[in-house]
């Protein structure tokens, strides 16, 4: 198959199989005649959608602003983490295990600590989005680091070459697609940990909420078609964040890495 041909298939295949998905949904809501609060039909999310997308475009907004920072501090952050773990075994055995600590917390306990720190709203929220996103960044980095070829590890040090010589000429390009994996689930993750943290820790001050905000409002007044339109948005906006990391992997990689050889 040809690289065009491949490329069309990439695109035609999700497609077919979403409208497919909303085929199924809307004739079940036609043959079941589900109640609007119970299961709306496709076209009236889409109604929904249409009515409140000032609304939802302005909560989207700050949901995006808070999935932002969180995301790019923890992609700082767990970079030069993975950097100070990879450096020694003795330092991965001793702070490896504090990072898994962080991950599991349950988030739930952590946001009214954050609120009080922090305040409700966007800096409390990107807190929360930073702790669900910062894990994944830790562990392919370090990974990529401590996975370097055993053999291209040898040449370097038979050629003289130092411990930071060794680290960021040989160690940190291997490592970068693991980097670049983990900013992909850390992506895939960031509007799923903003809109979490405005359900515990949001706040409408300066005007309308974040998506998660509006979904308490729009749940509370049993409003389902725009409770799933509001997903569907959170949805858009994640697939446009994954979207610019894929991008910013296919600029580093692409010229030298075989994940994005065409010629197959």
């Amino acid at each position: 198959m040809s690289v065009r041909w491949r490329g069309a298939w990439h695109w035609l295949l999700p497609l077919a199989t979403g409208v497919l998905f909303v085929a199924v949904w809307g004739a079940a809501t036609a043959v079941f005649r589900f109640p609007s609060y119970y299961l709306p039909s496709p076209l009236e999310v889409a109604e929904a959608a249409w009515a409140e997308r000032a609304t939802l475009v302005r909560a989207a907004g700050s949901t995006v602003s808070g999935a932002v920072i969180g995301f790019l501090c923890a992609a700082v952050a767990g970079g030069l983490l993975a950097m100070f773990l990879a450096s020694s075994r003795w330092l991965r055995t001793a702070f490896y295990p504090h990072v898994l600590i962080v991950q599991m917390f349950p988030v739930i306990i952590l946001a009214p600590l954050f609120v009080l720190w922090f305040g409700a709203g966007l800096h409390s929220v990107s807190a929360i989005t930073f702790v669900i996103g910062f894990f994944p960044v830790v562990a392919n980095a370090t990974q990529g680091l401590i996975s370097t070829d055993r053999n291209m590890v040898e040449l370097f040090r038979m050629s003289g070459a130092g411990f930071w010589q060794e680290f960021w000429l040989l160690r940190v390009p291997y490592a970068l697609p693991y980097y670049i994996t983990g900013l992909r689930i850390s992506a895939s993750l960031a509007m799923i940990g903003a809109i979490s943290g405005e359900l515990f820790a949001g706040s409408a001050a300066g005007g309308t909420g974040g998506l998660g905000f509006m979904v308490i409002i729009y749940n509370s007044q049993l409003r389902t078609a725009e409770v799933l339109a509001t997903g569907f948005t959170a949805c858009l906006c994640g697939f446009l964040f994954v979207g610019a990391v894929q991008v910013v992997g296919w600029v580093l990689l692409r010229k030298w890495h075989e994940s994005y050889d065409q010629t197959e």
